[in-house]
Parts: C-alpha cells; sequence; structure tokens
C-alpha cells in the first residue's frame, strides 16, 4: 500500500463495521478477536483512518486504538502528530495530546495542547495554533492565529473559536472573543473581515464591516455598515436569489446624512432576469442615484455602467413562438436613461433617446433551396430625459420594417452570397417648435448586395516552427439607391466605428434612421498563421479598403463624401515573437498620406508574473493618449524559508498602469503599486487615481494584507489591479480559506 494524506472517506454504516484492520509493525503480538500489541514502525489502517506509531495497542471488543511514541494520524486530508494518542477508531471518539496538524487542502495548520475527537465530523482543540506559514525553527511564524478553544464541526460546517487573537510580525492586530467561520467554500452567516481605505481624497478615512448573512440555499444578502470620516455612516448591501426560473440582484447604498453635502445619498442597481407564464422571458435593470454628483463623491458605488453619467432604467420581455412559417418573436421594452450633469457647455451630456415604449416582431422564414430570410418590424416612442442637455431634439413616434433575403453559396475554397434587403420607416413628429412639428414623413429604400471570398491554405514553417497559413481574399459589392434623408427626424443613427466588421458592412450607419447610399466595391485580405501543434493563432494581418463608384450623398454632418478610395483599414496582431506580442489596428487616409487614427499595443511577458505592456492611442484632432502597465518584481530576498519572524526571503512585486494625455500634457487616470509575497502571506499597497472631470480626480490608497489559508484583511486592491493592468496575474489564486473573504 502506498501512504497517503488524503484517504477516501469510507461507506458509512454496516459496510464500514465489516470493513478490514491492517496492522503491521516491526513486532507484532495479536490475539484474534480480543487484542493486538505493535512496536517499531507501526502502520495501522482501518475506515479510512491511518495510524502510524513507534508503540500500538488495539482492543477489539472496544475498537479502542491507544499510540505512543511519534504518532501520525491521517484522516480525510487531515493529518495530526503528537506523543500520545488514544481513539475509538470507527466512531472516531478520543484524544490526542499536544499534537500538530495540517489541512492539506488549506496549506495551513498549527498546534494545540490537546484535540478531543468527540466524533467523526467534530472535535475541539485547547490553545490552539493556525498558521500557513513554516513552522520550523525557532521564533514565531510571520503570521498566527491564537486561541484559547476552537470547536469544528465538518458536519454542519461551521467553527468557532473562543479568545481568538491574531498576530502579525510579531505584533496583535486583532482580537474577538467569539469567531464563527466556515470550514469549506460553503456559504455561512457572519462576519467577514473588515475593510479599511485609510485615504480617499473625497471621502477621508473608511470602515467597513461586512455581514454576510446565508438566508437559503437559493438567496443571501450582505450588509456592510461604513464609516466614512468626511462624511459620516452609511450602508451598503446586497441581495441575491435564485427562485427557480428567476434571478436577480439588488444593491443599495445609503448615506442618510452626508455631512459635506447636508442631505441624504443613495444609489440603486437591479439586475434581473427570468421566464415567466406562457415561456415569456423577461429582464429588468434599473440603475438610479440621488444626485448628479454622486459619480464623483462615490466612484465605487457607481451601478454598474460602462458611462457613468448615463445610467439605464430598462425592463424588456420576449417570446418565441413556432409557426409553420418558421420561428416567431415578439418581444415589448422600455428604457429610460437617468443622466448626470455636473458641468456646463461641452460637459453637458446629450444623452440617446429614451423608448416607452418599443413593440416590436422577429421572423425567420423557414424556406427552400437554400434561401434564407429575415424579418423584423418594430414601433417605437422616442423621449428625451428631462435633463438631457438639449431641448431642440424631436421627439415622436417611428415604424420600421427590416427585410432581407439571401442565397448563399460554399463551393469548396471560398463562398459566394446574393443578398436583398429593404429598409421601411414612417414617422410621426411630436408637436413641438421645430420645423418638423407635427409631420408625418415615410421613406422605402432598397440595398442589393453580393459577398465572396476564398480561402487558400498550405503548411508551412515560420521561426522554425510549423504554421498552418491561410489567405483569405473578400469582395463585397453594395447598391443603394440614393433617397434624401434630411427631412427625416434621427432617432438612433449614428456612424459605425470603422474596423474589420463594419468596413464589410451594406449600411455606413448603425441603427435604422439613416441608410447610406451607395455604388461601391470593399476589397481586402486577412492572412492567418495557426500554429500546426497547439492550433493557437499566431499571426492575424487584414487589409481593406472601399472603393467608391459614386459619391455618397447621405451623411450625418459635413459634405457628400467623393473620395473615390475610403480610407485604408490595417489590422494585425502576433505572438510569432515570443515573448512579445504585438498588436495594431490603422486608418490611414491616402489623399492626406497621415494616419487618421491608429491603436498600437505591445506587451512583453517572458514569464509567470513578469509583464510589461505599452498601448498607444491616437485619433486626428481629438485625442492622442499613452498607456504603460507593469506586474514586475524588482526584488527577491534570500533563499532561506520565509515565514520565521519577519524573513526577508520574499519577492517584492511592482504593478500600476498610467494613462497619460498627449493633447491634455496630463495623466488622466493611473494605478500604481507594489505587493510582496513571502509565500505565506502578501501585503498590497495601491494607490488609485480616478479623473472626474477635466482638472478634477479622486484619490485613495488601498492597504491589504493576505493571510493565505486564513483571509485578507484591507481593502482589496484585486479588482483594481486585474481591471486595469493587461495580463496581471493574481499571485494566489483564489481558493478555499479558513475565514471567508468580502471580496473576490
Amino acid at each position: 500500500m502506498q501512504p497517503s494524506t488524503a484517504l477516501a472517506p469510507p461507506p458509512g454504516g454496516e459496510q464500514a463495521a465489516q470493513r478490514p484492520m491492517i496492522l503491521r509493525a516491526d513486532s507484532l503480538r495479536v490475539r484474534p478477536e480480543l487484542d493486538a500489541v505493535a512496536e517499531g514502525h507501526v502502520e495501522f489502517r482501518r475506515a479510512g483512518t491511518m495510524i502510524r506509531a513507534d508503540r500500538f495497542n488495539y482492543d477489539s471488543a472496544d475498537d479502542l486504538a491507544s499510540a505512543r511514541g511519534d504518532v501520525v494520524v491521517t484522516r480525510e486530508g487531515m493529518r495530526y502528530a503528537g506523543p500520545e494518542l488514544q481513539l475509538q477508531v470507527q466512531r472516531f471518539e478520543g484524544f490526542f495530546l499536544e499534537p500538530r496538524f495540517e489541512f492539506s487542502r488549506l496549506g495551513a495548520g498549527g498546534q494545540a495542547d490537546r484535540i478531543d475527537f468527540l466524533d467523526s465530523s467534530r472535535l475541539r482543540a485547547e490553545r490552539a495554533i493556525y498558521t500557513s506559514c513554516p513552522r520550523e525553527g525557532g521564533g514565531d511564524p510571520d503570521w498566527l492565529l491564537r486561541t484559547d478553544r476552537i470547536r469544528l464541526d465538518f458536519g454542519t460546517n461551521e467553527g468557532v473559536a473562543e479568545g481568538a487573537v491574531l498576530q502579525f510580525l510579531g505584533v496583535p492586530i486583532l482580537g474577538l472573543p467569539v469567531l464563527s467561520f466556515p470550514l469549506s467554500d460553503d456559504r455561512k452567516s457572519g462576519w467577514l473581515p473588515p475593510t479599511v481605505v485609510p485615504f480617499d481624497s473625497r471621502n477621508g478615512f473608511t470602515l467597513a464591516l461586512p455581514y454576510y448573512w446565508n438566508i437559503a440555499p437559493n438567496r443571501d444578502a450582505t450588509l456592510t455598515p461604513t464609516v466614512l470620516s468626511r462624511r459620516g455612516l452609511a450602508l451598503d448591501s446586497e441581495f441575491r436569489y435564485l427562485e427557480g426560473p428567476h434571478s436577480g440582484r439588488v444593491r443599495l447604498n445609503w448615506l442618510p446624512q452626508d455631512r459635506v453635502t447636508g442631505g441624504s445619498r443613495s444609489a440603486w442597481d437591479v439586475d434581473n432576469a427570468g421566464r415567466l407564464p406562457g415561456d415569456v422571458s423577461y429582464a429588468a435593470h434599473w440603475r438610479q442615484v440621488s444626485d448628479d454628483a454622486f459619480w464623483k463623491d462615490f466612484p465605487r458605488w457607481m451601478p454598474g455602467s460602462t458611462v457613468p453619467r448615463l445610467l439605464t432604467q430598462d425592463l424588456g420581455g420576449e417570446h418565441t413562438l413556432d409557426t409553420r412559417f418558421g420561428p416567431l418573436s415578439s418581444y415589448a421594452r422600455v428604457q429610460r436613461w437617468q443622466v448626470l450633469q455636473t458641468g456646463s457647455g461641452s460637459d453637458l451630456i446629450v444623452s440617446p433617446y429614451q423608448r416607452s415604449p418599443q413593440l416590436g416582431l422577429r421572423l425567420l422564414p423557414v424556406l427552400p433551396a437554400g434561401l434564407r430570410a429575415a424579418l423584423e418590424t418594430e414601433v417605437n416612442h422616442f423621449t428625451r430625459p428631462d435633463d438631457s442637455a438639449s431641448a431642440t431634439l424631436p421627439t415622436g413616434w417611428r415604424w420600421h420594417a427590416l427585410g432581407q433575403l439571401s442565397r448563399p453559396f460554399a463551393p469548396p475554397g471560398g463562398w459566394i452570397t446574393p443578398k436583398l434587403m429593404l429598409n421601411a420607416a414612417a414617422y410621426q413628429v411630436d408637436q413641438l417648435a421645430t420645423p418638423t412639428s407635427g409631420a408625418r414623413s415615410a421613406r422605402l429604400i432598397p440595398t442589393a448586395s453580393l459577398d465572396a471570398g476564398l480561402v487558400f491554405e498550405r503548411n508551412t514553417t515560420f521561426f522554425e516552427r510549423e504554421q498552418h497559413q491561410t489567405l483569405e481574399p473578400r469582395l463585397l459589392y453594395v447598391n443603394t439607391p440614393f433617397h434624401n434623408q434630411s427631412s427625416l427626424p434621427n432617432f438612433d443613427a449614428a456612424d459605425r466605428d470603422f474596423n474589420a466588421v463594419s468596413i464589410y458592412a451594406e449600411n455606413a450607419f448603425s441603427g435604422v434612421d439613416r441608410v447610406s447610399d451607395a455604388h461601391q466595391i470593399t476589397a481586402g485580405f486577412t492572412t492567418r498563421l495557426v500554429d500546426a501543434s497547439s492550433g493557437a493563432e499566431t499571426l492575424r494581418l487584414a487589409v481593406a479598403q472601399r472603393i467608391r463608384l459614386s459619391d455618397q450623398q447621405v451623411v450625418l454632418s459635413g459634405p457628400p463624401l467623393d473620395q473615390r478610395l475610403s480610407d485604408l483599414l490595417i489590422d494585425g496582431a502576433t505572438s510569432v515573437f515570443k515573448p512579445w506580442s504585438l498588436d495594431a489596428a490603422l486608418q490611414y487616409n491616402p489623399d492626406s498620406h497621415r494616419i487618421v487614427r491608429a491603436i498600437v499595443g505591445a506587451r512583453y511577458s517572458p514569464a509567470p508574473f513578469h509583464t510589461l505592456s505599452a498601448r498607444y492611442r491616437m485619433a486626428s484632432g481629438l485625442s492622442e493618449q499613452v498607456e504603460l502597465g507593469w506586474q514586475w518584481p524588482i526584488y527577491r530576498g534570500s533563499a532561506r524559508p520565509v515565514g520565521a519572524s519577519a524573513g526577508c526571503g520574499g519577492t517584492l512585486y511592482a504593478v500600476g498602469r498610467t494613462n497619460y494625455s498627449l493633447k491634455d500634457s496630463r495623466i488622466t487616470d493611473a494605478t500604481a503599486g507594489i505587493e510582496y509575497d513571502t509565500g505565506c502571506w502578501i501585503g498590497r499597497v495601491v494607490a488609485e487615481r480616478l479623473s472626474t472631470g477635466r482638472a478634477e480626480a479622486s484619490t485613495r490608497l488601498l492597504l491589504q494584507l493576505e493571510l493565505v489559508g486564513l483571509s485578507r484583511l484591507g481593502a482589496n486592491p484585486l479588482q483594481v489591479l486585474k481591471d486595469n493592468i493587461p495580463g496581471y496575474r493574481l499571485l494566489r489564486e483564489a481558493g478555499n480559506t479558513l475565514f471567508p473573504t468580502s471580496e473576490p
């Protein structure tokens, strides 16, 4: 038999009682059905328990094992070692004197004066010490948890420590008379470690004490009383639920009395989705804050939004029905916006239109002979938020219908797809003091296109590596007649971003309200290198350009486009030059011989936790920025084991990202800090600067101490680092901890 510290638990009941006993030693005396005495390198196994000792006695009548000398007990991934053990094996009841213990699942352990095994799932330890730092040699480990008494119940997944004191580098940093905690990743109600932000330029010192409430297997809540030294007492609460076909999350941040503004401040964030009777799916998203300045004062409390000054309030439902013509979907939606206006002039926001309501049908007909079709029709009522920056924009109703019919052909090594499309719309503008007030108008615009391409493939060798190379030329011909749309309202049309997808679109605009006239050909090619052994793409290069056969008369602003050759798009990425990875996207104007837009990036990652990155972004006349990011070891201590009284054998990492505006000659956003990893604990110090205006920014300092195998204490900067630093990796992957944490 091979020794194991993670023996599988045996079957219970009578089957466990019938499991054989295995005993071996240098000297062995056995009286069958009575007792056994063993000495010298004793090894005993029964019912998932293994005991090693110098001397061992076993009483068969009472199933009682007594062991002395160098005693080691392993059971279900736990290991105990000490001088003396007495144990009823199958019931796992008894005591262990002066044991050292290890939890292999956590990579941590400790020692106690005495452990009493109450049964197979419960134990009690007296005057116990717990740590994940090495415990050999003199002196105390870097961190340890001392308790007067600790009770563990693996059946209920609960541990209770009495007289608990957390000691770090010889200094007590946290003391609690009673501490309750879960023993695995399973959820359990209780207080979580506090979150401390020592400095925030807008809110001062912050202390948060989260309480986790495990309401039911499908419901939980986190309540976090928070003290902001400059503003007062706040509450951050989150409720999550999964009720059959319904799931969702509700979060409320509430500051009853802000000492700075003199009023109440709050933020709501509601997300819910599910299915209703009749097979109707629905989704609801509601984000709202109490005042316009909330996003500046509390940027980390802002409800989830890519634009913090524009919060959506959205409710929609959809029902799909199988018909003889194909699947038919009907849907309804109401969408509103909360606009946070805090400046003047160019700082004001012109919000998107609200839809109140949006009603639609979508049909995917089933057609013979390989034909494909799609039909969609909608009715929308477009309104503006009361606090939108422009009161002159029209509002009103729009009905539209979109249809397309295509027949794809896919011969070997290529494809060709002819397509016909129809875009119809009718408008009723509300009675306002505008030139189109009360006007009714309609339009019907057809489009014909032909999309064709080829795929050539070959095997090759590049940089002494076997590669699979492709060459994929593509042509798209589009013909859309001119229709004057200048008198029609524009509720949702916008210029498409110029990229590798949009350049092959039939319409130059997103949305419905504008259809670009076109008589043009888009030509381009893509080539790829794919590693023959791993299948990973090691190089991609794409080039594309539009050739206008006539001027484009329909534009959103400015004169008609009379360029025969559009801007040239070049897009590529490669990881051939390892450990470098490079990517670039360029928009080049052939008339001015200048680059109009550019995104160029490079990343150097020679090893795990070694990442340097740089990115340059430019939009001619609008912005020009440089971004730098890094995670890199800057100091390595001695090779000797750490963990004994603040050893210096750890690794110090510099981490950060900075975004510098060349146009404004200033740093816009920045994150910088250090991480120190000793193996059994990690210290993090991170400063974050967040722009809240052209000349405004908020700054905060985050401190965190991660005790491996125990918990994370302080303010969690990990999400900030992962969101901001390209290629950032956690020094420790998320895993089991003895005590839960309030943040990932």
